[in-house]
């Protein structure tokens, strides 16, 4: 008995996940039940979704009907595929989301949440991590079309923003500029 028992053990998970409503990652779960089960606000992917697969090692792909923006604390660009790695809290290998910091636009390359109940949600923008309330992304947001002309302008902002983070200048820079932020010169 004790030789079937791995066996009987296999054949018990099978059945499953092969039973609906057993597999979190059945092909019927939406991208906001799968961020949910992962510990993730259902709010990080805007309304308008219109497909999303994902496979056993986490990676994801997110179908939108077309590029938008999207308006938090700060502004979302979403192009129109984006792709990651999701786990427990967090997505990593993040691509097709720029967040807005004055006028450029840097890619977010992750984003986490390492206490659920601190209420703060960080995304990784290369050069820095930005946070924000997690009580902002309780529910999809509404998407707003990409107009003419926009499109280019972003990329071009997270171009900027790439180079920028890129040089050891930049980084050297923005870490004077923390030193230095807040201090008075009598």
């Amino acid at each position: 008995m004790v030789r079937f028992l791995p066996l009987l053990s296999l054949i018990i998970l099978y059945l499953a996940i092969s039973i609906p409503g057993v597999n979190p990652w059945e092909e019927d779960s939406s991208v906001y039940d799968v961020l949910k089960d992962h510990g993730l606000p259902m709010g990080l992917f805007p309304k308008g979704v219109k497909d999303f697969t994902i496979n056993g090692t986490g990676h994801f792909l997110v179908h939108l009907d077309q590029a938008c923006n999207a308006k938090f604390e700060s502004e979302l660009h979403y192009d129109r595929n984006v792709s990651g790695t999701l786990s427990y809290g967090q997505i990593g290998s993040l691509s097709g989301i720029s967040a807005q910091e004055l006028f450029l636009w840097f890619p977010v390359k992750g984003i986490r949440v390492d206490v659920p109940s601190s209420g703060v949600i960080y995304f990784d923008v290369g050069v820095v991590s930005k946070q924000f309330s997690l009580s902002l992304f309780e529910t999809p947001r509404d998407c707003l079309a990409v107009r003419d002309g926009q499109a280019e302008a972003i990329e071009s902002g997270r171009l900027i923003a790439e180079a920028v983070s890129k040089s050891q200048l930049g980084e050297l820079r923005y870490q004077l500029d923390q030193e230095n932020f807040g201090r008075v010169v009598l």
